[in-house]
């Protein structure tokens, strides 16, 4: 049984977990992910591994409350196990030979940036992190990041919390001030991984994007990852969940994941009053 160890709130919405899963963990690299069921009749949802301690045997795990899986997975607590967990899955994130890389994480996926950013580090690779929230209170992994980092530059939309502004306004301020990049990694919301190579591709930066979209079995059977990059087809689940952000096609990601707002919207509620009748 996979169970949780401890469960902090990095803020409002998002928590961080540490699961027992010895074998997961023994074979985690940067960029993988975990396909799980919080309960029996849970959705499965994907979550990327956001650090894991062999001789511990533990994953840490960051999630956002958005949907109805989410939603179960908060309701259980420490000591209570996972119905289902499967892993890792998905290509690792390549690190090898870059010497200097500059990482960029948006919202909840700074969760995902950090194991990259922490192994590029162990490799001796110098790393500047931009990180970017709405607001002060939405700011996670700042210190994580900072331990990480040779230089951290936070951006939060109203100025509340470092500097105000975009991420994507700081990569070109840093670009025009002559920083030289081998490789720029984006991970976070599909507009904000879009502007990014739209910044990066006017000064010949490869750029590497995560695309996290819905996944259900995580083994390229079911079709519901799929992607188009550089005109071919591809799946996130096992040809990704990195790819080149130059040839992505982010205008059919970003309709394609709209396509399930409204039922996501019915799952919640669904959820809500599932879990209120528990309650009562």
């Amino acid at each position: 049984m996979h169970i949780i160890q401890t469960k902090e709130r990095l803020n409002s919405s998002v928590a961080r977990i540490r699961v027992k899963a010895p074998l997961i963990a023994a074979k985690a690299q940067p960029g993988q992910f975990v396909i799980l069921r919080a309960k029996e009749n849970s959705e499965r949802i994907p979550l990327t591994i956001a650090d894991s301690d062999v001789p511990s045997g533990l994953i840490t795990l960051i999630y956002q409350v958005v949907g109805a899986g989410t939603m179960e997975l908060d309701e259980l607590g420490t000591g209570e196990p996972l119905h289902d967990l499967v892993g890792p899955l998905g290509v690792p994130t390549h690190t090898e030979g870059l010497k200097r890389v500059c990482i960029i994480g948006g919202g909840v996926g700074c969760a995902i940036a950090y194991p990259v950013a922490k192994k590029l580090r162990q490799q001796l690779c110098c790393v500047d992190t931009i990180i970017g929230f709405r607001t002060r209170n939405l700011v996670i992994l700042r210190d994580e990041f900072s331990k990480i980092s040779n230089e951290l530059y936070l951006m939060t939309d109203d100025g509340t919390a470092g500097r105000s502004g975009l991420v994507t306004e700081m990569l070109e301020t840093l670009l025009k001030m002559g920083k030289k990049y081998d490789e720029v990694i984006a991970i976070g919301p599909l507009p904000m991984m879009k502007y990014v190579c739209e910044v990066t591709k006017k000064y010949g930066i490869k750029t590497v994007v995560s695309m996290n979209p819905i996944m259900i079995d995580g083994t390229g059977m079911c079709g519901g990852c799929r992607l188009t990059v550089g005109g071919e087809t591809k799946f996130a689940c096992v040809d990704g969940p990195d790819f080149d952000g130059h040839l992505v096609d982010f205008d059919e990601a970003m309709a394609r994941s709209s396509m399930y707002h409204e039922f996501e919207a019915h799952a919640r509620e669904a959820s809500c009053y599932l879990l209120n009748k528990e309650v009562e």
